[in-house]
């Protein structure tokens, strides 16, 4: 039996792959219209105030006048030349060391309590709780305790080490130590989530086969869980390189960058809001950005990113 069509008609879909072509699809079926919001937002407010900055950073402006004067690299070179910008790099150094101990904790706790322990629920809150607390309510929090017979000097004296007392965040020779110290005991909580989380994605049989094997905690760590973690290990290190460059809230809200603790982002604020320095505050954001990037990728090349296979 025969089909007999309408002469000048034909069926659409014989029709469509008879051309070859994929069907047109409509706008509502576009995968940009759905992934347009987040894109315009990632422009609008990162992108472009970027761009903005660097511009910036080529220009004396005092965040108010109208016209901005060209200065081409001058700010640049101010920056690079000129100690106040360049000696507070120093200062990060504290807090670098400090995010290596902040990893080795957040590590060493989230392997202990990745396996059957006692009130393991309870300490993951402990130490993942800090993390929750507002950066300004930590700062002041901790400046309670670091100041003259404050909580920290009770305790000393509790337990007769009274003599210990010090300025902790008058003396420079101890207030970027207390305040690395600080950033540690906040952000140890992200760190460990993010161990924690990555061990617990290791199959479990894995672990079954070398308990079988005569394997104890350490061998599982050396040759399980350290190879399956590298990833968020490398990513850990990213942060810590980051965030120690960039800490602000800490020492701007304890010390205001007191005693040798201006930090270059502390500094990079000060130039901007209080000198009224715009273009070379934006020269100084830039530099932070380049150093930030640049040590990435040769993190990156040092440990690059391998698919580590367990089974």
């Amino acid at each position: 039996m025969t089909t007999q069509l309408v002469p000048g008609t034909r069926p659409a879909a014989k029709a469509g792959r008879a051309s070859g072509r994929p069907p047109r699809r409509r706008f509502w079926q576009s995968p940009w219209l759905y992934v347009a919001p987040a894109l315009i937002l990632l422009i609008t407010f990162t992108y472009v105030p970027v761009a903005n900055m660097v511009f910036y950073s080529f220009h004396k402006w005092d965040g108010l006048d109208v016209t901005m004067t060209p200065a081409g690299f001058d700010n640049y070179v101010r920056v690079f030349t000129d100690e106040r910008y360049w000696r507070v790099f120093l200062v990060s150094l504290y807090y670098f060391v400090a995010s290596f101990a902040q990893i080795a904790i957040a590590l060493y706790f989230a392997v202990i309590l990745s396996f059957n322990t006692r009130f393991r629920n309870l300490f993951k809150g402990i130490l993942f709780f800090p993390y929750l607390l507002n950066a300004v309510a930590v700062g002041f929090v901790f400046l309670y305790l670091f100041q003259p017979d404050g909580t920290l000097d009770t305790l000393l004296r509790w337990f007769g080490l009274g003599d210990q007392s010090r300025l902790w965040l008058g003396d420079p020779d101890i207030a970027n130590i207390s305040l690395a110290s600080t950033s540690v005991w906040r952000f140890t909580g992200l760190n460990f989530v993010l161990f924690l989380g990555a061990i617990q994605s290791i199959p479990g049989e894995i672990y079954e086969a070398a308990e079988i094997d005569g394997a104890n905690r350490w061998h599982q760590f050396v040759h399980i869980i350290a190879p399956g973690i590298r990833r968020i290990i490398s990513l850990s290190f990213i942060l810590a390189i980051s965030g120690s460059l960039a800490v602000f809230e800490i020492p701007f809200i304890m010390t205001g960058g007191a005693n040798d603790t201006r930090t270059f982002v502390v500094q990079a604020y000060e130039t901007a809001f209080q000198f009224r320095q715009i273009g070379l505050a934006s020269a100084m954001a830039v530099v932070l950005l380049v150093i930030v990037l640049l040590l990435t990728w040769i993190q990156r090349r040092v440990l690059p990113d391998e698919e580590v296979n367990l089974s």
